[in-house]
């Protein structure tokens, strides 16, 4: 897991330069200005190159992009000429507004402080105001670092970042290439897993989740929820109570609702008598 980014370390947070100026992701057009930008140490969200396209600029776009776990979509004409107006000469890569930070650096550090680490994992979360309205709730609820997969999750683009009102300028979030290798990392540094799931019998009320201890938990998909090749990884699986006809929460709900579990369970664990007032007894 690497990273080029000079980063500030406050607290149990990274604070770096996240917030764009402008309310559309930038472009870079070119297969060589592409490559430079990604050299000189640019964070890329996403890079869409010509189908077919196959070079010596290419390859080391390709090599970069491995590297650093940036998403790469081989892409038809048409698709390159709706992002964009302007020649881009088969390649087109978007600039993140954010700074995607190594989640061992940030486990490694908060296992350094002291800190009891408390992560959250999306499994291919796509709506992008959603992944920001989760952001926003992480933020509020004490989270350490959002882990996202780097193909299949929600784009951070201008949308994510108003949703989330902020708060990815103050959570760090990481991109990894692959979430088993991510869980089976975080359970040998012994970060317990919970999958937040409808595929459980057992409620959030009423089975025993110790939150207090170091925790990552994972949400599911839009679509179909948990992977099931995470789903057997889990140490614990948990279900939200529901009292109506539908059968399930949105996502950015349903992570709002267990991240408050999660928070009040760490507050009456650190001696607070009111999640209202948080004032210590």
């Amino acid at each position: 897991m690497e990273s080029r980014n000079n980063r500030q370390h406050v607290g149990n947070r990274y604070n770096g330069p996240r917030i764009p100026k402008e309310e559309k992701l930038e472009m870079i057009f070119g297969s060589r200005p592409i490559l430079e930008a990604m050299l000189a140490g640019k964070t890329l969200e996403k890079i869409f190159l010509l189908r077919g396209t196959k070079n010596p600029t290419t390859d080391e776009i390709m090599a970069e992009a491995k590297k650093y776990d940036v998403p790469v979509a081989s892409v038809p004409l048409e698709k390159l000429n709706k992002l964009t107006r302007k020649n881009h000469q088969g390649a087109v890569a978007l600039i993140s507004p954010i700074t995607y930070l190594p989640l061992s650096e940030i486990v490694t550090s908060l296992f350094e402080q002291g800190k009891t680490p408390l992560l959250l994992i999306l499994d291919r979360v796509t709506d992008v105001r959603n992944f920001g309205s989760i952001a926003r709730n992480a933020e509020c609820m004490g989270v350490d670092a959002i882990v996202i997969p780097s193909r299949g999750g929600a784009q951070v683009n201008a949308d994510a970042m108003k949703t989330s009102a902020g708060a990815l300028n103050l959570v760090p979030v990481c991109r990894e290439p692959n979430l088993k290798d991510t869980i089976d990392y975080l359970k040998d540094y012994g970060v317990q897993i919970v999958a937040c799931t409808e595929k459980t019998e057992h409620m959030i009320t009423d089975f025993a989740v110790d939150f207090s201890g170091p925790t990552a938990i994972i949400m599911g998909s839009e679509e179909d929820g948990i992977s099931p090749e995470y789903l057997k990884r889990a140490d614990v699986r948990v279900r939200i109570p529901l009292m109506g006809q539908i059968g399930s929460l949105n996502v950015s709900v349903a992570t709002g609702i267990i991240l408050y579990e999660a928070m009040s369970q760490r507050l009456r664990e650190s001696g607070y008598s009111s999640l209202g007032s948080l004032e210590p007894r």
